[in-house]
């Protein structure tokens, strides 16, 4: 008994399959390595990114409108990778070798980037610094090496923020108080790497070389790795429970089977297993809920079930599987709301550099010059105030008047995100406006960057960063914690998705936009000279849809059901 006592109850496993004991693995002992392999992996990534849209437009010779979308589809891409990833470590091979062998995948595409970028014969001839004339198969081998990049981000994104929640028994409320600070931590460490990505990585692109300011982000990736293998020994893994899509599938099929078939009023009249655990290998049982009545029927025993002996899955499933898709479903309209909160982010690595490019970029009296692309760094150190100020303020102060465990629910930190969203895209917009007055009555059209100081932009960045700490990591651990516990890395990839579909829309938004503001020879919102242009009326349409997305996020909330997990693993 003693023994079983030291073993957690979760059904995680040691490195080596054996039951997982609390005293050696697990927890805060195992999370720096997880959280040490982010921060290097959240540096090459963030590295490599955060500058990529003025590596289109300067050396591979890319008109902005162009290069937008290029940067928005790619950065789509890197967030829709995560569902292939994803449905491999839930079904086959676990999250510790899913991040293993698509780490292998990354490091090959970051190392390819940075020799497109430095080797002669694939790095793109330049005359100066902004006249590039690269050939097709130049910029052919930069996106190859990007969409590779883009596939190994997938086994590590929706991967390594579970894998650290997994270090926590959800069985033990001494360990669970504490997995909402990891996901507070966690993020903690993506922007620290960020704010060193958007300082020293951008500046050594645009002052010494793209070979060194992509090949520096490689060498971070390889320390990710390492980092992440050294604490092997003390990780606890979740084995992986098989398809997930087959299990939603067959409870689809069974439910249309027995369309006719009345739902019990005795919820215990429903098909579940006798024994203690789930049937779902690496999941607990999980209650029943009266919403979404209709997939009951999947779990409701008829004679026909029974005619050929043994029970098949695809005409009667258990109670437990069949809350597994209901989960799925009640996440879908949360995850919904949360694509136009990251359109709203992503022009933080597009139009917000475009127009700080058109900004007096010195500092002070000095000549030192700030890349356009570094302001970022404004919205990283807000994250990295906002999240101590959250974690050691806010949730106890909350936690007294609520009772709640982490202060506010995680739909309500959401929630909050996305109000404080509206006022980044205000902010943004204001300045535009001004701006462009500033233009008009000296006539600075012409002019590179005009004598109007690009400090101005802190005020967005700096609410984007607020609006990341409540959304984005409410984000990380709704999905987590409402998740079936066999599909807690979909989910996470469902989430990540958002980010992915919200580039796609401001992508989209941004071609029909240019379609039909440039009609009739009109120069259009968004031209490649910003100062001719009308930016802030983009800005401002993006600020409707975000006030809009809220009152249905509000609406959805009310009606949302939290998922309550039955029971324990050994």
């Amino acid at each position: 008994m003693a023994e079983d006592d030291l073993s957690t109850k979760d059904g995680t496993v040691d490195y080596k399959g054996n039951p997982a004991n609390k005293s050696k693995t697990g927890t805060w002992r195992a999370c720096p390595f997880i959280i040490g392999n982010e921060f290097c992996e959240r540096l090459a990534y963030y590295g490599m990114s955060t500058n990529l849209i003025v590596y289109f437009t300067h050396q591979l010779n890319q008109h902005n409108s162009v290069a937008t979308r290029n940067n928005q589809n790619w950065s789509g891409t890197c967030y829709i990778t995560p569902l292939i990833g994803a449905f491999l470590a839930d079904s086959y091979l676990g999250r510790f070798w899913t991040i293993f062998w698509f780490s292998i995948i990354y490091v090959c595409g970051m190392s390819l980037l940075a020799l497109s970028a430095s080797v002669h014969g694939i790095k793109p001839r330049c005359y100066t610094d902004d006249s590039c004339n690269p050939t097709k198969t130049q910029s052919a081998v930069c996106f190859i090496a990007l969409y590779l990049i883009a596939l190994g981000t997938g086994g590590i994104k929706p991967c390594v923020s579970s894998y650290g929640a997994d270090q926590f028994d959800d069985t033990d409320e001494a360990e669970k108080k504490h997995k909402s600070s990891f996901f507070n931590w966690f993020y903690f460490s993506i922007n620290v790497g960020a704010l060193i990505a958007a300082s020293v990585l951008v500046w050594v692109q645009d002052n010494v070389s793209w070979g060194w300011g992509f090949g520096i982000p490689a060498i971070a990736m390889a320390i990710a790795v390492v980092c992440f293998f050294l604490g092997t020994p003390l990780y606890r893994n979740q084995k992986p429970g098989g398809s997930p899509l087959t299990r939603m599938c067959q409870v689809l099929v069974a439910s249309l089977r027995k369309y006719r078939v009345a739902v019990p009023t005795d919820n215990s009249l429903l098909y579940e297993t006798a024994d203690a655990e789930s049937d779902i290998k690496g999941s607990r049982k999980i209650e029943h809920t009266k919403d979404l009545s209709f997939f009951d029927k999947a779990a409701v025993q008829t004679q026909s079930d029974h005619i050929k002996g043994s029970l098949s899955p695809w005409r009667l499933c258990t109670v437990t599987q069949v809350e597994e898709l209901k989960s799925i479903i009640r996440l879908l309209p949360i995850w919904a709301t949360g694509i136009i909160f990251a359109t709203v982010y992503s022009q933080m690595g597009s139009l917000f550099v475009l127009q700080g490019e058109r900004m007096d970029t010195h500092v002070g009296e000095s000549t030192f010059r700030i890349p356009a692309a570094s302001l970022s760094i404004f919205d990283t150190l807000s994250v990295i105030f906002w999240i101590p100020v959250y974690d050691r303020i806010i949730v106890p102060v909350a936690r007294k008047f609520t009772g709640h465990m982490s202060g506010i629910t995680q739909l309500q930190r959401m929630g909050t995100g996305l109000f404080i969203s509206i006022f980044s895209m205000v902010a943004a917009a204001i300045l535009e406006l001004v701006r462009l007055r500033e233009v008009r009555r000296h006539n600075y059209y012409e002019l590179k960057e005009m004598p109007m100081s690009i400090f101005w932009q802190v005020p967005q960045y700096f609410l984007i960063g607020c609006a990341e700490v409540f959304t984005f990591i409410g984000q990380l651990e709704f999905f987590y914690e409402q998740a079936p516990d066999a599909m807690r890395s979909f989910c996470s990839a469902l989430q990540l998705t958002t980010v992915a579909l919200g580039n796609y829309l401001s992508s989209l938004l941004v071609t029909i936009v240019t379609s039909v503001s440039t009609r009739n020879g009109k120069v259009g919102w968004i031209p490649d000279n910003l100062n001719y242009g009308h930016l802030h009326y983009f800005l401002w349409l993006l600020t409707v849809l975000s006030v809009l997305n809220l009152g249905v996020f509000i609406l959805i909330a009310k009606w949302y059901t939290y998922k309550t997990p039955a029971g324990t693993l050994r």
